[in-house]
């Protein structure tokens, strides 16, 4: 049996995550709409698409191959935007989850550059880490992406390498075509200094203390 994607709530200081639901469609219809220019190699809905894009991911989560949430940011109790769990990996012939990847990612320009970000990837690291057990955890971007290459260094994932034409292209205008993907990770023995970098990046946001 297919091991199944199920995410929780996860709960933290800036950004609340729910499971992705029509509920938040007219409210990320309003985020998407916000200045675009820094989606140019990813697609991102218009507000008419959104409906339609919250389906589609249903879809998919039907399928155990992805876990959708919704960015709720805590100071205005607004989505702002949506990430996912996606990919589980189990070892051979077993359902015992080793690996998972965090993408599906957008934000709404003015929850960029807010801590919302790098809370979002802390509570679903240690979510994976601490109660999947996962011994990796993967991001990936398109290659030509300098912005997003940036964006998950600075959470603390390694750069692993570039896998040319490894799938499809989400940029605008390139439909059909196959893109180069950057390939980032985080590994179970890299977690605890990770998370520690994340609430200390966190409390600069949050004006509040670095848990440990």
């Amino acid at each position: 049996m297919a091991y199944r994607l199920q995410g929780p709530v996860l709960e933290g200081e800036l950004v609340r995550l729910e499971p992705l639901e029509q509920r938040h469609a007219g409210e990320l219809a309003a985020a998407v709409e916000e200045a675009r220019d820094s989606y140019g190699f990813t697609w991102v809905p218009r507000a008419e698409e959104v409906a339609g894009y919250i389906e589609a991911q249903h879809g998919r989560a039907a399928e155990g191959r992805l876990a959708p949430y919704a960015q709720i940011a805590r100071a205005t109790g607004r989505a702002v935007g949506v990430t996912a769990y996606w990919e589980p990996r189990t070892l051979p012939d077993t359902d015992e989850l080793f690996a998972v990847e965090v993408g599906f990612t957008w934000l709404a320009a003015s929850a960029q550059g807010t801590g919302i970000n790098a809370e979002a990837k802390l509570l679903l690291f240690q979510h994976a880490f601490e109660q999947w057990g996962v011994a990796r955890v993967d991001l990936k971007t398109d290659a030509r992406n300098a912005r997003s290459r940036a964006a998950i260094a600075a959470l603390g994932a390694r750069f692993e390498g570039v896998l040319r034409k490894s799938g499809r292209s989400w940029v605008p205008g390139e439909d059909g075509g196959l893109r180069d993907a950057a390939i980032f990770s985080v590994i179970d023995s890299e977690w605890p200094q990770t998370k520690a970098a994340l609430r200390e990046r966190v409390a600069r946001y949050s004006g509040r203390p670095a848990t440990r």
